[in-house]
């Protein structure tokens, strides 16, 4: 397979793609049409229907539109799903009072917003759909941690889902800034420095799964950095699974002197302060990303000696029902393609749950 990927002939989009998908961080400080307020309608709507949730009795596993009701939000919801998917890719939620609620009431209104966006999706090889983004202390040389187990900085990425979300319970004593930035700016830019090395992001990366292998698959997945499909720009990335897709499997495809020079200018162009964007995120605030379109990162942090006070944060994973099309490479790593029930991770033992604790 890995072969067949590598030498396919490269479709590639017919030059710069530009559009609302293509901003830069200076561009959106000074738009700031990203950050929706909630009101006090919103509000009051949401603390209703995490209180009706709860006397109905029933699991968080029954969480759903219906179940959650939000008449004046729902809409507001749908249009941001359209913005995620067709627009900018992300949006971020402020004022939630997240202190004022339990860790388990501030679950179910997470989930509960999220059930407007997608069907919730495993995070890990556990099972987990609410995730847990918290350093426990973990040593990311052992081949199953990953970073969002540790304090340690994230290199810019996409997650295995179409859409990422977290909400933050507590921030760290200093670091662990949100950043963002367009996958959509960096082909462009791509394209305009260097269409050599550009070219190179079309080919198949092996990228390891870090010991999340779902049956019959090899410990890695091979996918393009970037894909050019049914007229739209796709991306997976990242980078630091794909050097340690090389150090631990020598039987993964080499990667070229090109492809590695490639994916250097890839990185050094997501940490370019002209094309990414510094989000603050404040205890409460509530974060959406469209994976395909935006890549991710984390500085690194330092956390608070109390375990009480430690920077944690919920993650969700969605697959919204009106999700592009993706090339049939990403079946490797999404299970299948059928937009609204696509993305995860699943193993041979995973069991899907929540859990309202790190595990």
């Amino acid at each position: 397979m890995s072969h067949a990927l590598a030498e396919a002939p490269l479709v590639l989009p017919p030059g710069p793609i530009g559009g609302p998908a293509a901003w830069t961080g200076p561009q959106m400080i000074r738009d700031g049409s990203w950050l929706h307020q909630f009101t006090p309608a919103e509000l009051a709507e949401i603390d209703a229907a995490i209180h009706a949730h709860q006397e109905s009795g029933q699991e968080m596993g029954r969480i759903s539109r219906e179940t959650f009701r939000l008449p004046t939000l729902a809409p507001v919801l749908a249009g941001v799903v359209e913005q995620m998917l067709h627009g900018r890719g992300f949006v971020q939620f402020r004022g939630f009072q997240v202190a004022k609620y339990t860790t388990e009431q501030a679950a179910i209104a997470y989930l509960g917003i999220g059930a407007h966006l997608g069907s919730f999706r495993s995070q890990n090889a556990k099972g987990h759909l609410l995730g847990h983004v918290r350093d426990l202390g973990l040593d990311i040389s052992k081949p199953t941690t990953r970073y969002y187990q540790t304090n340690r900085e994230l290199e810019y990425h996409t997650d295995s889902c179409d859409i990422v979300g977290l909400l933050c319970l507590k921030t760290s004593r200093s670091g662990g800034e949100s950043m963002i930035v367009s996958s959509v700016t960096l082909h462009d830019e791509m394209l305009r420095r260097r269409p050599d090395l550009y070219e190179q992001l079309f080919h198949a990366f092996p990228t390891d799964r870090r010991g999340e292998i779902p049956p019959g698959m090899l410990p890695w997945f091979e996918v393009p950095v970037f894909s050019w499909h049914e007229g739209q720009l796709t991306t997976i990335y990242s980078g630091q699974y794909i050097r340690s897709a090389q150090q631990n499997f020598p039987e993964a495809r080499r990667l070229t002197a090109l492809e590695r020079e490639a994916l250097h200018l890839f990185d050094d162009l997501t940490r370019d302060p002209t094309l990414n964007l510094k989000i603050e995120f404040r205890p409460g605030d509530m974060q959406f990303l469209h994976n395909h379109q935006i890549l991710h990162s984390r500085t690194d942090f330092e956390d608070w000696p109390e375990p009480e006070r430690r920077r944690h944060l919920f993650r969700l994973w969605l697959a919204p029902e009106g999700g592009r099309p993706l090339p049939p490479s990403f079946a490797q790593r999404y299970g299948q393609l059928t937009p609204g029930d696509r993305g995860g991770i699943v193993t041979k033992d995973t069991v899907l749950k929540f859990v309202l604790e790190p595990q």
